[in-house]
């Protein structure tokens, strides 16, 4: 496919790396080729590059694939995911799941993203319930309506909470930002 023909959002192959079409717009110069702008995210890494292409470059379109997974335990640097519909258990290294592990637990859904069969993401369900383990108690007087406290999750990740949550209480984290919703 030619670079003139992406959209927004495309994925594509260019210079043997996976990349996401963050914006795409096509410029016409008077007396001057036409080119086409773009911002493109790295799917592996995150990084956002910018980038001018010609109008009639190949590149090659990718599909993601995604298929939502039930984490089943961790072996030393693995995590196991397993398939709902084949009972498949997939292995994914510490580096492949990066952050989304501090959101999910033992048997909860994560949506997995591989294209050719390469694991790209672990998308975590966009909200979870976790329950505080650890946060210092609330001291009478403290009663400003913004104020916070650091609270420790099962999970492992540290977020500012209300100072009425206690211990053991269940809060909801919104998982693209990590931070504090609500008490469930």
């Amino acid at each position: 496919m030619q670079t003139g023909d992406i959209k927004l959002g495309m994925t594509f192959k260019y210079d043997g790396k996976i990349y996401t079409a963050v914006e795409w717009q096509h410029v016409c110069q008077p007396r001057l080729a036409a080119f086409i702008r773009a911002r493109i995210k790295n799917v592996e890494t995150g990084a956002v590059l910018e980038r001018n292409f010609k109008t009639n470059e190949n590149v090659e379109i990718c599909q993601i694939e995604r298929r939502e997974m039930t984490y089943l335990y961790n072996d030393n640097d693995l995590y196991y995911f397993m398939d709902m519909e084949t009972y498949d258990q997939l292995p994914i290294s510490k580096e492949e799941v990066g952050d989304a592990m501090k959101y999910v637990l033992e048997n909860t859904p994560a949506t997995i993203q591989r294209v050719d069969g390469k694991v790209i993401a672990v998308e975590p369900p966009l909200f979870v319930n976790l329950k505080v383990v650890e946060t210092e108690p609330a001291v009478q007087g403290d009663t400003s309506k913004s104020a916070m406290k650091s609270a420790k999750l099962e999970t492992g990740l540290e977020i500012k909470v209300p100072l009425f949550v206690g211990q053991e209480d269940t809060v909801k984290v919104d998982t693209r930002t990590g931070t504090y919703l609500e008490r469930v």
